[in-house]
């Protein structure tokens, strides 16, 4: 159900109300001694407009209306003008970005991770109408131009990329070979070779034909010889690579390993880092994007979601202890 219907909901504040509300009061009759005397007449009965217990009847109101707003994730738009800094973006950057895109007073935004297009999105419905967005930093490429229905200024450029250290284990009579493999690797991938595998381990060079142990495990194996491998046996191919899914971890075979030249040693590299690891995502350009009015809003939980059940906790606690006193 959309959240926002439940504002249809708000009528049903008139319950308390009707339940609340004196319909009749009749007139009283006291005994006279002249009564005899007088034509018998009926008691007279008129409508009344008023409540009874209006402090209970007010806090019935506030419990239903507070329950109709966190259902309809009420959001208040309250943010203004905001500079949206992507993790990693040195601070002097950031000021020089701000200063140059007329953000020099807005309010700064730390976000969760690279996906600014993403978190846009999902906290749009927090921004007020006329505010402004300037995102700096490294922000990943959505796979398609995003719309926002606020002016958004992208001031973004790709950051280095992170240092990252794999670690492997080799197990072959020609363990120069594979060393010379991972030795020749530049840019920010560090290959550590572990004299034994551990819970680092990453990757591990299987050239004996020897089974290995029943307890090693890691993501990633480069098979030498496949005898010591039955899953290999009927195991797909793809460019003379078998590969199979083992409960030890997933297997990779080629009889033409270890990599004889540079530009084999480089594509067995980066299909493990494009497998394993995952590819970084582009930077998005540096560009400016128009409001959109048509763009799809925010899908996050309002901030007053919170608070208003909190305070639906409360007003609850406080509507008990009042109809139990009530009885008594």
């Amino acid at each position: 159900m959309n959240a926002s219907l439940w504002w249809w909901a708000l009528p049903v504040l008139l319950l308390p109300v009707l339940w609340h509300r004196k319909k009749r009061e009749q007139t009283q009759a006291l005994p006279l001694a002249t009564a005899r005397f007088l034509p018998k007449t009926e008691p007279l009965q008129r409508r009344v407009w008023r409540w009874s217990d209006p402090l209970l009847l007010l806090l019935r109101c506030l419990l239903l209306a507070t329950l109709i707003a966190l259902l309809a994730d009420l959001v208040l738009p309250w943010r203004g003008d905001t500079v949206l800094v992507v993790p990693g973006s040195a601070a002097a950057a950031v000021d020089k970005e701000a200063q140059a895109a007329g953000f020099a007073d807005a309010a700064r935004l730390a976000l969760p991770d690279r996906d600014a297009s993403a978190w846009i999105h999902a906290h749009e419905r927090e921004f007020k109408p006329e505010a402004r967005l300037l995102v700096v930093g490294d922000a990943a490429m959505p796979a398609a131009l995003p719309r926002f229905r606020h002016p958004v200024v992208l001031r973004t450029a790709p950051a280095p990329a992170p240092a990252v250290e794999r670690h492997v284990a080799i197990f072959s009579k020609r363990p120069d070979a594979w060393r010379r493999l991972f030795a020749a690797l530049d840019g920010p991938l560090r290959v550590v070779v572990d004299a034994q595998p551990g819970a680092r381990t990453e990757l591990v060079v299987w050239d004996v034909p020897e089974a290995p142990p029943a307890q090693l495990r890691a993501p990633l194996w480069l098979v030498a010889n496949a005898a010591a491998f039955p899953e290999l046996a009927q195991a797909p191919q793809a460019g003379g690579l078998h590969y199979a899914d083992s409960p030890r971890g997933r297997l990779w075979s080629n009889t033409a390993w270890p990599p004889r030249d540079a530009d084999a040693a480089r594509t067995l590299v980066a299909d493990w880092q494009r497998l394993h690891a995952g590819v970084r995502p582009y930077a998005m350009p540096a560009q400016a994007l128009a409001p959109d009015a048509s763009a799809p809003a925010g899908t996050a939980s309002g901030a007053l979601r919170d608070r208003l059940a909190l305070l639906l906790v409360v007003l609850f606690a406080l509507e008990r202890i009042l109809t139990h006193v009530r009885r008594r």
